[in-house]
């Protein structure tokens, strides 16, 4: 029999890659104590996903494409390192939350498989507003627009550590966002963020120490929005769906880039 892909690698980060990415990791364990260390190890994948992003960016800059193209591309790679997942489940949470039905009913227009109007919509204006973002901070520099993609998609990340903390129920007793609601007991998501900001911080500093300050601010406002998201759904669903988390995981992201942005 075949060996697993990455065969030493621990299993809440096999849990992590295996279930946010397409890269291939096979899940070995699906219990709460795996799904408890792979949400935890989320911001791992996400400083992952933004140097692929952060890469692309970088190659097409060299090669001669001008900002708004590598923008382009830069936003592109975590929509394909993830299937779209994340952008799928920002759409239907959009759908949900823009349909006005009771709990039961939203979360089954949730879970069809076209998009409606406040999806589209929602997709279109995220996306336009990602893309603008990383256009002016790879015109400021390079190392700017490298910065933003990375810290972006760890932001969105760290999100999704927050938004699988105890206390935060699932909306359903079946799919991902029930295998991961609650897992993440709160000392340990609060760590986990204050890590992240802090590495942030670390990053920014090497442009400058206003850099610093600026990208520590971004990724709180980035989990600020997130929580902003998580709450309203909640409140409107009962609880979380896998849906749900790639809706907080892209506001996180789309949050961290605009507040880079307007620095």
């Amino acid at each position: 029999m075949p060996s697993p892909p990455l065969p030493g690698l621990p299993h809440g980060l096999r849990f992590a890659f295996g279930t946010l990415t397409v890269i291939p990791v096979r899940v070995t364990r699906w219990d709460r104590e795996a799904a408890r260390g792979g949400m935890l190890c989320a911001p791992v994948v996400g400083l992952v996903v933004g140097a692929g992003a952060a890469v692309t960016g970088l190659l097409l800059l060299f090669l001669g494409a001008g900002s708004l193209l590598a923008s382009v591309a830069a936003a592109a790679v975590p929509a394909v390192l993830t299937r779209g997942l994340h952008l799928d489940g920002l759409a239907d949470t959009a759908d949900g939350l823009g349909s006005g039905k009771p709990a039961e009913d939203a979360l089954r227009v949730m879970k069809q498989s076209d998009i409606g109007p406040f999806g589209v919509l929602t997709l279109v204006f995220t996306l336009f507003a990602q893309v603008a973002a990383l256009a002016q901070a790879y015109d400021d520099s390079w190392a700017r627009g490298t910065v933003a993609a990375v810290v972006s998609a760890v932001a969105a990340r760290l999100a999704l550590t927050l938004a699988a903390r105890s206390g935060v129920p699932a909306a359903r007793p079946e799919g991902l966002g029930a295998a991961v609601a609650g897992v993440v007991p709160a000392g340990g998501a609060l760590g986990t963020a204050a890590a992240v900001t802090l590495a942030g911080a670390a990053a920014g500093a090497y442009l400058g120490a206003y850099d610093a300050l600026r990208t520590a601010l971004a990724v709180v406002c980035a989990v600020a929005a997130a929580e902003v998201l998580l709450r309203r759904c909640v409140r409107r669903f009962g609880g979380v769906t896998g849906d749900v988390f790639g809706g907080v995981a892209e506001t996180a992201a789309t949050t961290a880039l605009v507040a880079l942005a307007l620095g």
